[in-house]
């Protein structure tokens, strides 16, 4: 918990300062540090068919509403086992876009039983297109591009994940 409040005010003083940075009295553009990946679980991608691990990825847990609205954004890159997981209240129709996302990534969208319902690969940086669920989800996993078709995901292959107890 106390993790979480400490990450809430990182953030917040970021946002205050310029996360993509400011200018200095030259009008020269100094940049900030890069929002730093926090580990918050870990989550587990499986063949539906036979039960067998695809992957397992360190997860960074958004659920919050400002935590679901700034997800990737304003980062440069994101280890090839890391990935973001955000959490809604509840199960719907969701749109995500890559308007200040600055690397590409594959966005999975997963139904309330984890499952997945829809996948977009290599979302383009800074793309404020809407990328939508076609179906109702109430999760969604955002990876390095290219790792969908690395694994060979399909639409009936399931998620499990684990938040770590803090």
């Amino acid at each position: 918990m106390k993790r979480r409040i400490r990450k809430f005010i990182a953030l917040g003083l970021m946002a205050l300062v310029g996360i993509t940075g400011c200018k200095n009295e030259k009008n020269e553009k100094v940049l900030t540090r890069e929002i730093p990946f926090t580990k918050e679980g870990t989550l587990s991608l499986v063949r539906s068919t036979n039960d067998s691990l695809i992957a397992t990825l360190d997860i960074e847990i958004a659920e919050g509403e400002y935590e679901t609205a700034t997800g990737l954004m304003y980062r440069n890159s994101m280890e090839e086992n890391q990935a973001m997981l955000f959490i809604f209240d509840r199960e719907s129709p969701l749109s995500f876009y890559m308007k200040n996302t600055q690397f590409p990534i594959d966005i999975i969208y997963l139904d309330k039983d984890l499952k997945i319902v829809e996948v977009y690969r290599d979302a383009k940086p800074f793309d404020p297109t809407p990328l939508p669920s076609r179906r109702p989800a109430k999760y969604v996993l955002e990876v390095n591009a290219g790792l969908v078709a690395r694994w060979k995901l399909l639409p009936v292959d399931r998620a499990e994940f684990s938040r770590i107890n803090n």
